[in-house]
């Protein structure tokens, strides 16, 4: 069927599989895949219904997305664009994490929140630098979340993640 449609697969890249889940315990040395950037694995679950937990097999962001991702964020050194506002840089930035939240956030979308807790890091990297009276933590926290109160929609992101995990912005 594929050669009629001009495919064809990939020898060293191929390989059968083992979906493990609750229903199917089995061990087998290949359980999980990689396929358009979603890595296909067993993962906890919770019963909507019940409560009670169980292992499901599904698509969630890859790591080596991941690493790209915040390699591309890395390249975009918002933290030292200091002459450009908080609106310049959600213009510039927000088109490429929208995306990134469409495509990879329909599965397991808190796969990418340490990935967008990394953009919040940077943006207050970036209100240190551009604002001196902001370089204490306190003063910092306080100045986010006015930011995050008065303007919830100006970065993309900030609809599913508005802190910055456990690192603090500072280094």
């Amino acid at each position: 069927r594929m050669a009629e449609v001009g495919l064809r697969l990939n020898p060293t890249k191929t390989r059968i599989v083992y979906c493990k889940d609750s229903n199917r315990r089995g061990r087998h040395p290949a359980v999980m895949f990689d396929f358009l950037g979603y890595t296909f694995r067993p993962l906890p679950a919770v019963n909507r219904r019940t409560g009670k937990m169980f292992t499901s097999f599904g698509p969630s962001m890859s790591r080596d997305q991941q690493t790209r991702k915040g390699r591309e964020i890395r390249r975009w050194r918002m933290h030292l664009r200091t002459g450009r506002t908080l609106t310049d840089l959600a213009a510039g930035i927000n088109p490429y994490v929208r995306g990134w939240m469409n495509y990879w956030g329909h599965f397991n979308k808190s796969q990418m929140y340490r990935l967008l807790q990394r953009i919040n890091a940077y943006l207050m990297r970036w209100a240190r630098k551009k604002y001196k009276r902001l370089r204490s933590k306190k003063r910092l926290q306080a100045w986010w979340e006015r930011v995050i109160a008065n303007e919830p929609g100006l970065f993309a992101h900030w609809a599913w993640v508005t802190d910055c995990g456990r690192s603090f912005a500072g280094r």
